[in-house]
């Protein structure tokens, strides 16, 4: 693998489409609150490319659409429980922390709530096990913080988390997380998420044992899903839009299959849009995958041709978003509206705890 960090950004297309050419009226009672009370008994929404036909199904039967060539690609970063609830050191008024990277001086990016508080110099406590320090106020608000703990007690900021931080759900989730599994995927290897690549979520250990057994691959890359995921379009003109960057890497291992496989007619498969975003960024115009790492901010969205990836398991996504842009992409925007409005009327569920979606 390639050690120098590298930055990934598509090449702009333009187009005629505008934001608007991707909204769709969605009741709120659709948007799920909670996980299926089994991963892989959700339902599944099959779209044929070819032909814009829509099947419908539940997740488990995925295996009925998988060949023995082809490759599952599925993000193995770790959410971590990057929501912290404190008080300032200094009055004990309330304080939030929102955990967004490590930086490599250790020292950590965050959004902090309410800004007047968090002052560069300023300190907040969390449960008397964690003290925050503001280093630096940096682009768009955000605060550089150190923090202090026990070190003997705990080999890492992570055990702390894990002691006393909430899970960072999305805004549109109200309901509270019952169990911290329940936003993480079973395959979640290292911690790095601000957010769960929800399109894994619906995997079991038992179903990805199933879909070996018949002989598809299996890779796990890495991307740190950023809270950029839930930034919204705000301009008309979507291809202005500036797109928030992530960390990755892909191995030789994992690419060297994917390779294989392809040149033998298999099809990979990325299991959510961040695979999607990795397997894209790595790749070359022949569509040869590279072991890779880096920093990627590429906006995949209808006139981007794809390199690596062929078929795409997904959930159903916000209204105007980035991620409907890339579903769209890969089918065509009619056909993916058209399956977002059978869905409203066929009440399936929508976002992270929602039903999925096969693009083959």
């Amino acid at each position: 693998m390639e050690n120098n960090r590298k930055i990934i950004k598509n090449e702009r297309v333009a187009t005629d489409l505008s934001t608007k050419d991707f909204y769709y009226e969605l009741p709120e009672q659709l948007i799920a609150q909670s996980p299926s009370e089994e991963r892989d008994g959700c339902r599944l929404m099959v779209l044929n490319r070819d032909t814009g036909a829509l099947e419908h199904r539940i997740f488990r039967d995925i295996i009925n659409y998988l060949r023995p060539e082809d490759m599952l690609v599925v993000n193995s970063s770790k959410v971590i429980p990057a929501r912290l609830l404190g008080k300032t050191c200094k009055t004990g008024a309330d304080m939030e922390l929102l955990l967004l990277r490590m930086l490599e001086s250790g020292e950590w990016e965050t959004l902090v709530r309410p800004g007047k508080r968090a002052k560069v110099g300023a300190s907040f406590t969390f449960g008397n096990i964690l003290r925050a320090t503001v280093t630096a106020i940096v682009d768009g608000g955000n605060r550089t913080v150190r923090f202090d703990y026990d070190t003997e007690k705990y080999k890492s900021i992570y055990e702390v988390l894990d002691e006393i931080g909430n899970m960072p759900l999305p805004p549109y989730i109200t309901k509270k997380l019952e169990k911290k599994s329940d936003y993480q995927t079973v395959y979640a290897k290292e911690e790095g998420s601000a957010a769960a690549p929800t399109a894994g979520l619906h995997f079991t250990e038992e179903l990805l044992e199933r879909i070996r057994e018949r002989g598809v691959g299996y890779g796990e890359v890495t991307l740190h899903v950023g809270l950029g995921t839930f930034r919204p379009v705000k301009v008309d003109n979507f291809v202005e839009h500036e797109m928030h960057s992530e960390y990755f890497y892909i191995t030789e291992e994992v690419a060297s299959e994917i390779n294989r496989r392809r040149a033998k007619g298999g099809r990979i498969i990325a299991v959510g849009t961040t695979a999607c975003r990795v397997l894209e960024s790595a790749s070359d115009n022949e569509g040869k995958v590279q072991p890779l790492r880096g920093e990627t901010g590429i906006f995949i969205y209808p006139g981007y041709k794809f390199k690596a990836t062929d078929a795409l398991i997904t959930n159903f996504h916000l209204p105007e978003s980035t991620l409907i842009m890339l579903v769209s992409a890969l089918a065509t925007r009619e056909q993916v509206m058209n399956a977002y409005k059978t869905a409203v009327e066929d009440k399936y569920r929508f976002f992270s705890f929602g039903d999925a979606m096969l693009i083959v």
